[in-house]
């Protein structure tokens, strides 16, 4: 045995990737009551890791989603389920003003990852009055920000109070004194106490299988072994001699054995709270025009490069927050293709300001401006050359100069998207934002254009004509044949003659949809001049969408 267990404090967040979703998503006043009820009152949602639900919301559990379940199986229990992508960057992100509001009440928290946190629980118990008083305050206050679902354990070590915030609470029972041993255990209560000693005794009915979430990596190949040779809860797992275990799952084998039996030796190692890099000025009266509050954030925002600076650390993306008179909210992330100083800072606030107003979305002037950094680097990693990079570095500069002059999409570059038509493949981004595709590249798209793609794409597709060498047309039947050798290839005043060709490949989208749907047939043209062009039969017309130059 590594050591005596600390009594630790854990606080679980049930659903957290749900919720940090919903955070992200949430209506303009963003408070965290409104996410509470929003958790609730949302469809069924699942946030999916590799085609696998790692959280889902109270609404999808009704239907019969759970949490391990493939995403074709959680589909087929809930129909009208909406799939959300897991982002971990998105779940701490959430997490980390919650940390921060805990730190408030209780100092030395410990983020075991988003959604669950711990910490030392003789600091708490001994200001407050009591573990099980101590884990009430601190609920109380997540309570008053909106998170009514947070559950806490307080055990020997972080692993037993983990499972105690998950399963419930000791009860007083014939003893009188509350958490005595023997006492039962009501599921779902908001605070569970396990004596101190007593963790081997909660942990015993328990499944193995809650050993795949303790950090040793106990992944399901250990479990399913445990359970082939008959060990099916924590107290027959610890029931087994340290010896044989050792033999049989080496140093790995004998840790879960040693978390199974209640001797968590772990100690709970608080963070250092990072430093306030955030910055916001307020405007009294409010401001109307985007330049007045440009002019008014230059101080704010040298004060902000100057304070990442002094921790060595470069900005690359930039949270900023717009908060109107009447409450009105804009909240966006800004990239930068290097680092951020304190005139690119304020021209982002100019431009989301120049756009929120543009939409609508301020009906009052601007009361207070928030600004903080999303995500910093190392300052070494951004130091100049002695030489310069060249090239490289002039178009750097001259693209941000020409974008600070000509706004946010004053510069475009483009990228390639996902789609069945090469006209919306083609996506064009702001120079320095973070490629955010409607339609993932990666998906199967059935009737795509697989690589490679023209070179041309035409902006809107040319009218042309395809025939027979004797001026004969030439058609797709409903059978998706041609009606007719292509021989000739009229694009314009052009006439060019056809050597090669390939197809038709049919092009089907939305064919359950008489306004929207397209069913175009694809074909690969090849003339004299040795160019290739591509071609579709739709709406009984001929079309050229690209050329292969």
């Amino acid at each position: 045995m590594l050591g005596a267990p600390a009594r630790s404090l854990v606080l679980w967040f049930p659903d957290w990737p749900v919720t940090a979703w919903l955070r992200d998503t949430a209506a303009s006043s963003g408070s965290f009551a409104t996410l509470e009820v929003a958790l609730h009152a949302a469809p069924p949602v699942a946030v999916v890791a590799n085609n696998v639900v790692v959280a889902c919301s109270p609404a999808a559990r009704s239907e019969g989603v759970r949490r391990g379940q493939r995403r074709r199986d959680a589909q087929a229990r809930c129909p009208r389920l909406r799939i959300v992508p897991a982002d971990p960057a998105r779940d701490q992100r959430a997490f980390a003003p919650v940390v921060s509001a805990i730190e408030e009440r209780a100092p030395g928290v410990q983020i075991i990852r988003p959604g669950l946190c711990a910490l030392r629980a003789r600091g708490p118990a001994r200001f407050y009055g009591g573990e099980a008083e101590a884990a009430r305050v601190l609920l109380e206050g997540l309570a008053a920000q909106g998170f009514a679902g947070v559950r806490a354990g307080v055990a020997d070590g972080p692993f037993t109070a983990e499972q105690a915030a998950r399963r419930g609470v000791p009860v007083r029972g014939t003893s009188g004194v509350p958490g005595a041993p023997g006492d039962s255990v009501a599921p779902g209560a908001p605070v569970c106490v396990v004596p101190a000693g007593a963790s081997g005794e909660f942990l015993a009915p328990l499944p193995v299988a809650v050993l795949a979430d303790a950090g040793f990596s106990a992944g399901p190949e250990l479990i399913e072994l445990l359970a082939q040779l008959g060990v099916r809860s924590l107290g027959d797992f610890a029931a087994l001699e340290a010896d044989r275990v050792r033999e049989r799952f080496g140093d790995r084998g004998i840790r879960l054995h040693e978390l199974a039996a209640g001797c968590d030796s772990r100690a709970v190692d608080p963070r250092v709270p990072p430093p306030e890099l955030h910055r916001e000025i307020a405007f009294e009266p409010p401001l109307e025009l985007a330049d007045q509050v440009a002019f008014g954030m230059r101080i704010t925002a040298e004060s902000f490069i100057d304070g990442i600076a002094a921790e060595r650390l470069v900005c690359t993306e930039l949270r900023v927050e717009l908060t109107g008179e009447r409450g009105e909210r804009s909240e966006r992330v800004w990239l930068h293709p290097a680092s951020f100083d304190a005139g690119a800072v304020v021209d982002r606030v100019r431009w989301q300001l120049g756009e929120a107003q543009g939409a609508g979305a301020f009906r009052s002037g601007i009361a207070l401006v928030h600004i903080a950094p999303e995500a910093v680097d190392e300052a070494s990693h951004h130091t100049p050359a002695i030489f310069g990079t060249g090239a490289e570095e002039r178009v750097h500069h001259a693209l941000s100069r020409v974008q600070a002059m000509l706004g946010h999409r004053g510069v475009l570059t483009s990228t390639i998207g996902g789609g069945r038509w090469l006209a919306e493949r083609q996506v064009l981004v702001p120079w320095g934002d973070r490629v955010v595709l409607a339609k993932e590249r990666a998906r199967p798209w059935p009737g795509t254009l697989p690589d490679p793609l023209p070179t041309t794409v035409f902006p809107e597709p040319r009218e042309v004509e395809v025939t027979t060498r004797g001026g004969g047309p030439v058609a797709v039947d409903e059978r998706g044949a041609l009606t007719a050798e292509p021989a000739v290839l009229i694009v314009g005043e052009r006439t060019l003659e056809i050597t090669a060709w390939a197809g038709p490949w049919p092009v089907i989208e939305r064919g359950w949809d008489a306004l929207r749907g397209r069913h175009a047939h694809r074909f690969q043209l090849v003339d004299a001049g040795q160019i290739a062009w591509l071609v579709i039969w739709e709406n009984d017309e001929w079309r050229a969408e690209a050329r292969y130059d």
